[in-house]
């Protein structure tokens, strides 16, 4: 990726926060680097080096900054404005997939290319190799428990993906030229807490209180629920289980995350599902000047900015409300799903009152027999789709997982049984991620523009591209009936 210096200086001058997460500046004389909004004073031009990512700022032998802390910059910023390929290799390498056992040629084959050439591109776009990637993220996560938790520093070591403590403190020690214990004491951490707080920043604005409305009327209940301003749910990764809070950091642009101790191990992969749930890494800016240009939209994105697009924590939990929520209302597919979740969701433990019961994983609904399924209220047909899905999902014939190819996705789900364009467009855009995905049958869609067919829909949706995952979040929320159903 290339860097335009003068711009990047004129942006670190004016503290433009529009620029924070999309690259970093190294000070020649200190060997820090910063983010551009970082409240130290400015360094001379001729002092300055211009970096696309923390990773690379790292290679180049800088260490992160103690005041601005990069590894709180929003839009996970290693990955924004590349290829897309190299961004979701980044995703993944972040969320902890390179972790414990994994390597570069599993990651590879799961995104369907050769490692050399996931090797090449990450080099190409992000100046790093896979290997110093995974090591940064590590690194910025640990740097953020130390800092902002009291958790044990070995137990910081495991939780942000090392494999030994002795890596952990010689890596740490190599990169900072502090120990970890050197900065736990710079913090004043001091005894442990029962539970986890970090926080996720984000480029604002976020229009946080429509987020809550649209998850709140498809809440799963005892599996997920909206309190106050907090959203809340139960967990169950990497093989542990416990539940997770997030709710509006005071004062900040950020969210403040709580999740217990017993969480600790799968952070990585729980903070990347946290920032697909919110989409924290959207860009409100650069769509909102794109989609505020049609008429169709425009007052929508004048009156509601920062609005995202909501993601999925359990990708086979939104496409089963997907299937259930086609051709009934929200609240008809909501009251299925919890009827879904109460029948095969396995029971927990937690502090809330809300939150019994973990999601029902594919494995479990693909042995349910047809019976289970007609019995919650389904037709037949519909309980026979469930289950394909989730057999197709258990022997990874389907990924629910963002990967370099949505299209061919969308083909994958499409030709199994029940599952129609409609269906596979949702998923799309809340489950791969993918921002141009367009369910262009939706009823509640063809209501906010005046009763159109599907096809004049989808000719009108050119001119959105490609964001036009987001031209229906605001469409849908300009409309008294939000149907999301399918014709």
């Amino acid at each position: 990726m290339n860097l335009d210096s003068d711009i990047c200086y004129r942006a670190l001058s004016a503290r433009d926060p529009r620029f924070d997460g999309l690259f970093f500046v190294g000070v020649t004389t200190t060997r820090i680097y910063c983010r551009p909004i970082c409240p130290a004073r400015t360094p001379g031009r001729d002092r300055c080096q211009f970096f696309p990512s923390a990773a690379a700022a790292e290679q180049a032998r800088f260490r992160p900054c103690l005041r601005c802390r990069p590894e709180l910059a929003p839009g996970n910023a290693p990955v924004d404005a590349v290829g897309r390929t190299a961004r979701l290799a980044a995703v993944r390498i972040g969320a902890g997939v390179m972790n414990d056992d994994g390597t570069l040629e599993t990651l590879a084959e799961e995104m369907g290319v050769s490692s050399r050439h996931l090797r090449r591109v990450l080099q190409q776009e992000l100046g790093v190799s896979p290997v110093e990637l995974a090591q940064t993220h590590r690194l910025l996560l640990a740097k953020q428990l130390l800092t902002e938790t009291s958790l044990p520093i070995i137990d910081v070591a495991f939780a942000s993906g090392f494999a030994s403590v002795r890596r952990f403190n010689a890596l740490f020690r190599s990169r900072y030229r502090l120990t970890p214990r050197d900065l736990r004491r710079s913090n004043g951490k001091g005894t442990q807490d029962e539970s986890i707080r970090l926080t996720l920043a984000y480029r604002p604005p976020l229009d946080w209180d429509t987020m809550l409305h649209f998850l709140e009327g498809r809440a799963v209940a005892s599996v997920e629920a909206v309190v106050g301003r907090a959203y809340l749910r139960t967990v169950e990764l990497d093989g542990l289980r416990g539940w997770v809070k997030v709710e509006p950091a005071p004062g900040r642009n950020a969210l403040r995350v709580e999740v217990p101790i017993s969480l600790a191990g799968a952070l990585p992969h729980l903070l990347a599902k946290l920032r697909n749930l919110f989409d924290l890494d959207a860009r409100p800016d650069v769509i909102a000047n794109h989609l505020g240009r049609d008429p169709h939209l425009a007052e929508g994105v004048s009156s509601r900015p920062g609005l995202r697009v909501p993601g999925a924590f359990n990708g086979f939990e939104l496409a089963v409300r997907a299937v259930l929520g086609q051709q009934v209302s929200v609240r008809a597919a909501t009251t299925l799903s919890c009827r879904f979740a109460a029948a095969f969701g396995e029971p927990i433990d937690t502090p809330y009152p809300a939150l019994s019961r973990l999601s029902p994983t594919p494995a479990r609904v693909a042995s349910a027999g047809v019976n289970e399924l007609t019995g919650l209220g389904l037709v037949s047909a519909r309980a026979e789709c469930i289950r394909g899905l989730a057999r197709a999902v258990s022997e990874r014939r389907v990924s629910l997982e963002t990967g370099p190819d949505p299209v061919a996705c969308i083909d994958q789900l499409v030709a199994l049984p029940g599952i129609g364009a409609w269906t596979a467009h949702y998923i799309a855009m809340r489950v791969l991620r993918w921002p141009d995905a367009f369910p262009h049958s939706d009823l509640g869609l063809r209501k906010a523009l005046g009763g159109r067919a599907p096809r004049e829909v989808l000719a009108l949706a050119e001119g959105w591209r490609p964001w036009r995952s987001y031209a229906a979040m605001h469409l849908w929320n300009g409309t008294t009936t939000v149907a999301c159903q399918e014709s």
